[in-house]
């Protein structure tokens, strides 16, 4: 992809900016520590109890929510089904460049393994089944009921408009089982306003450095 441009957050993790877009694909106070704090430990912590969990993510990007999401699932010994979508994938050579592995103290080639094609379905480890495909949001079929979490990790309102509508997240709270959760960083209100619209229970949490906050959606039991 060559209309992105690599750049190093504040927490000394890399993340690129796509110059199509107009923004960067992961917070500039610190890529991982943002990832970490909304969708793993907001998102997808509350589910671990189970032997099984199943994500789905809008907006697969650098595949850093994944990577993170392995490493959570390797060490609970749970197993994870992560399905994601993206329309403007990385590949293996540019994935090779970011510093989440070493950062993370992990094996790169199961990072890079994320990034072999943009579309996949396989185990990537016994504990983490990646499935992912490059199309838009408003062109996929969702099973209902299939998902404990998801994670919305679009670019901006401001930047893709599209992607955050009410239709689309009732999508989503159809997709979702009772009980489970959408995250996102985005609290705007009309972010908000479709979420409310689509029939999620809003919690306002606390965000991590750079943030004040961040939205977490549950589907009611």
């Amino acid at each position: 992809m060559s209309n992105i441009q690599l750049h190093t957050t504040e927490d000394g993790s890399t993340t690129y900016f796509n110059e199509q877009v107009g923004e960067h694909y992961h917070s500039t106070f610190g890529a991982i520590q943002e990832s970490q704090h909304i969708f793993i430990n907001a998102g997808l912590e509350p589910f671990f109890s189970r032997k099984s969990v199943s994500v789905f993510e809008v907006g697969f990007g650098t595949g850093l929510n994944a990577l993170l999401t392995l490493m959570a699932a390797e060490k609970r010994e749970v197993i994870v089904h992560y399905s994601a979508i993206e329309l403007y994938p990385i590949n293996r050579t540019e994935a090779a460049r970011l510093n989440f592995p070493e950062l993370l103290k992990m094996s790169p080639e199961l990072f890079l393994k994320m990034h072999e094609s943009p579309l996949m379905d396989t185990f990537v480890t016994d504990h983490f089944h990646l499935r992912k495909w490059q199309e838009p949001f408003e062109g996929i079929t969702l099973e209902a009921q299939n998902y404990d979490v998801v994670f919305f990790d679009a670019f901006s309102p401001e930047a893709q408009p599209e992607m955050w509508t009410t239709d689309g997240f009732v999508r989503l709270f159809k997709a979702l089982k009772p009980g489970g959760y959408l995250v996102t960083y985005s609290c705007k209100g009309l972010v908000k306003k479709a979420l409310k619209e689509a029939g999620f229970v809003l919690e306002k949490l606390p965000g991590p450095p750079g943030k004040r906050e961040f939205l977490r959606a549950g589907r009611p039991e």
